[in-house]
């Protein structure tokens, strides 16, 4: 997790509606006003949203950060789910994407300068009749089935991995929990944008030492990251790790739970990308054990189950962007593999500069179709 813990933020459902970077493509009309985008002006100081409500369907919103810090632009719906987030909008940019905001009742959307806090919150209201998400498509419909078994599978093996990365820790097997420390963590990264996104679960598993800063303990695989790499077990240490089991037995019991919609696909495998972009490509990420390269290659895995499982329907609608997807997928995968060492991949300080940079070429090329794919599925 690249930045500070969202705060506040629980989800029961609808989980994966996430970011969608600018070249997306919108619905016909733009949103479900049918007055195009909803333009958003985010500051350090102000978050002015151009519209206050819509009709209940597809929204897209266009935000622009006019301030200094980068900031994230969210809609919740009541008890701070989020329904729609597009992050790390950097001083200058404009970052759009779609969101499913099917019935009809009060939202909130809000921007969080600096990728911290409640964020500055307006209201925002949804009208009309409820619009059921677009599921009527036989190809759809088995997507959205194909991939929350996917999730289910990878939750079902983190809370395995986890319960055996504990026990070890526990019994004071330093070295053994160094080499599963990084696989237990692949199925996490797999399925990130569902994962992170039940309220405290997601910093209390996966915040880095930054959420002190947020006035929250600093527990979970980070925590025992720092224990094994760099500071040697502490007297708590079986402590945090009797708790990052049952947080993760927790978060995979509702992770298996949720209920998804195409759309949240779409948003997801491009969501995780930013991961990438924003944690692993700059070695922030693991910053103790430098395992970087493990969590690259899960959020790409991941990212690719979620438009596998929508495949079938994009050949049908858009040929040209499957092969797209296809070619450039293959030439981030082939360039990942240069830098495998035995079952895993070298340290994350092992790579040169020229060597991240055509790494961060070759994600920015494949992440740049997959952002499109939102918009031919919402049609």
């Amino acid at each position: 997790m690249p930045r500070p813990p969202r705060a506040g933020t629980a989800l029961a459902a609808l989980p994966l509606a996430l970011a969608l970077t600018a070249c997306s493509q919108p619905a016909d009309d733009g949103s479900a006003s049918g007055e195009g985008p909803i333009t958003v002006a985010a500051s350090d100081s102000a978050c002015d949203v151009e519209r206050s409500e819509a009709p209940a369907g597809t929204v897209e919103f266009s935000v622009t950060n006019q301030g200094s810090k980068v900031n994230e632009f969210y809609v919740y719906a009541e008890g701070d789910r989020i329904m729609g987030e597009v992050e790390n909008i950097g001083p200058g940019l404009t970052r759009s994407f779609l969101v499913e905001l099917a019935e009809p009742g009060e939202y909130e959307t809000a921007c969080k300068p600096g990728m911290v806090g409640d964020g500055i919150r307006s209201t925002f209201t949804v009208t009309g009749e409820s619009a059921a998400p677009k599921t009527d498509d036989e190809n759809l419909q088995n997507a959205v089935t194909e991939y929350q078994r996917y999730v289910a599978s990878q939750s079902d093996a983190f809370l395995d991995r986890t319960t055996e990365f504990v026990g070890l820790v526990k019994d004071g097997k330093v070295e053994e929990a160094k080499a599963l420390y990084p696989v237990a963590r692949s199925y996490w990264e797999r399925i990130e944008p569902v994962a992170e996104s039940f309220g405290d679960l997601d910093p209390k598993i996966d915040g880095r030492e930054d959420v002190i800063d947020e006035g929250m303990e600093f527990t979970g695989y980070h925590r025992l990251e720092k224990d094994l790499w760099e500071d040697g077990l502490q007297d708590d240490s079986s402590a945090v790790a009797d708790q990052l089991l049952t947080d993760v037995t927790e978060l995979v019991g509702k992770a298996k739970s949720v209920e998804l919609n195409p759309l949240q696909l779409a948003n997801g495998s491009k969501a995780l990308l930013d991961e990438i972009a924003t944690g692993k490509i700059t070695g922030e990420e693991e910053r103790y054990s430098h395992t970087d390269l493990w969590d690259f290659e899960a959020n790409f895995e991941g990212s690719k189950a979620a438009i596998q499982a929508l495949r079938p329907y994009l050949q049908e609608q858009d040929p040209e962007l499957v092969a797209t997807i296809d070619e450039r997928g293959e030439a981030l995968g082939s360039l990942l593999e240069t830098h495998r060492e035995g079952d895993g991949f070298v340290l994350y300080t092992a790579l040169t500069d020229a060597e991240v940079k055509k790494l961060s070429e070759a994600l920015d090329a494949f992440a740049e179709p997959v952002s499109t794919v939102a918009g031919v599925v919402a049609g």
